[in-house]
């Protein structure tokens, strides 16, 4: 009689089990890290109360190295200081060498390799929570050592990048948010068609009275700078310039000159390449790139970094070519924002940031967001996206405009570069 019940009691758990299974394919768990979707070749499942996943996808969006061994059936992960061991059908696993009980050992299912999703994340740092309204696993990876650029421009008393930056009224400073930024791209510069650097145009970018004390106090908290040179093309002023030698001479030879205050330059030239195609748009990505790579020969005379702020490559801006632009400069800000809907699409820029690592090393690449754009909640994501593509870091226009929860939200999920 026991030896029946015995019996009776595992079939049913069993029926359970693969019933689970089945209602998790079919009611659709899904899995998202930093609030991004994980896509799976093969659906997750529910076995015993705990949710399985293929190993790959899950270890590339945490930005996880794994190996599988198919003579041992194990599986070896390796990343952000933990080292993993998991083998098919064994309820024990190791973390750093120590042995660790499993509720549910690694599966194969549908040819496909799954793993228990909450240890796997949980021994790589990271928070995991189970909606049960939503079937939705959720996963914040730990914060990453990412480089945080501050566009600094001109505001009034209510949207003032000091105050935004530093927490106490012009000219006091105190840490404040200081502690999340790396570097401060200063938006006082612009140019005319003849390649002439300008303090006081029609955009507003204009170096302000007592430029100097936000200099000083920039160093004062270990804070790189850059001079930015913003400059549109909807009037044909870039095309004017970047075709004209003598003006490309003046310009580069005025920033150099300038740079001598700062660290760097941050070139912001935009809107090229918007109505040009064929031959044209060839010729304008050639222009722009000779210049760059004058100025950057130029700087790096002087010691002096380079920065580009340009569109992204799904933009309707295409006169940037990004891998000559990325081997002539030293960091690419990639403004992936402007696509319509706000926040800003998280597929539209990942794809941004995918095609940008075609060309460019990730390590060269920031992804910028636009504050007035984000929410604290959507920061998150696109601070993942950051995380999961393995960039140097975000760039952020712009201060003044971030509030409070969101450096909250930065300051979570970063740690200083």
């Amino acid at each position: 009689m026991k030896r029946f019940l015995f019996m009776l009691f595992l079939c049913m758990t069993l029926l359970l089990s693969s019933i689970q299974q089945v209602l998790a394919q079919e009611g659709g768990i899904s899995v998202s890290v930093d609030s991004l979707p994980v896509v799976f070749e093969v659906a997750p499942v529910m076995d015993q109360g705990r949710t399985l996943v293929p190993f790959r996808a899950i270890a590339e969006a945490l930005n996880v190295n794994v190996d599988w061994d198919g003579n041992t059936r194990s599986i070896q992960a390796g990343g952000l200081g933990t080292n993993v061991q998991l083998q098919i059908g064994n309820s024990i696993a190791s973390i750093n060498g120590i042995s660790v009980t499993l509720d549910v050992p690694p599966q194969i299912i549908n040819g496909r390799t799954l793993i228990p999703l909450r240890f796997f994340s949980e021994a790589f740092h990271c928070q995991v929570e189970w909606d049960n309204a939503t079937k939705e696993v959720k996963i914040i990876s730990p914060p990453s050592n990412l480089f945080v650029t501050g566009f600094y421009a001109l505001g009034d008393s209510s949207t003032s990048s000091w105050t935004n930056l530093f927490k106490v009224p012009y000219p006091e400073t105190a840490i404040g948010n200081t502690d999340v930024v790396s570097e401060l791209a200063f938006g006082w510069y612009s140019m005319d068609a003849d390649g002439n650097l300008l303090l006081n145009s029609g955009t507003g970018w204009q170096r302000p009275s007592g430029w100097e004390t936000v200099l000083e106090a920039s160093h004062q908290y270990n804070i790189s700078t850059e001079m930015v040179v913003h400059l549109t093309d909807g009037k044909g002023v870039v095309t004017s310039l970047i075709a004209s030698d003598n003006a490309m001479e003046t310009a580069v030879n005025d920033m150099i000159e300038e740079a001598n205050l700062y660290d760097g330059v941050n070139l912001n030239f935009e809107g090229l390449g918007l109505s040009e195609s064929g031959e044209a748009l060839v010729a304008v990505q050639e222009e722009f790139s000779k210049f760059v790579q004058l100025l950057y020969s130029g700087l790096k005379i002087e010691d002096k970094t380079l920065t580009l702020t340009i569109h992204p490559p799904n933009s309707a801006y295409k006169g940037y070519d990004y891998e000559t632009l990325g081997n002539a400069s030293d960091k690419i800000i990639i403004m992936a924002y402007d696509y319509g809907p706000k926040p800003e699409p998280n597929n539209q820029v990942m794809q941004a940031v995918e095609m940008a690592l075609e060309h460019v090393p990730s390590e060269k690449l920031l992804l910028g967001i636009s504050a007035p754009y984000e929410t604290a909640e959507s920061m998150v994501a696109k601070i993942g996206i950051a995380k999961r593509y393995n960039l140097k870091g975000v760039a952020l226009w712009r201060l003044g405009l971030v509030p409070s929860d969101m450096w909250d939200t930065i300051r979570t999920h970063t740690t200083p570069e």
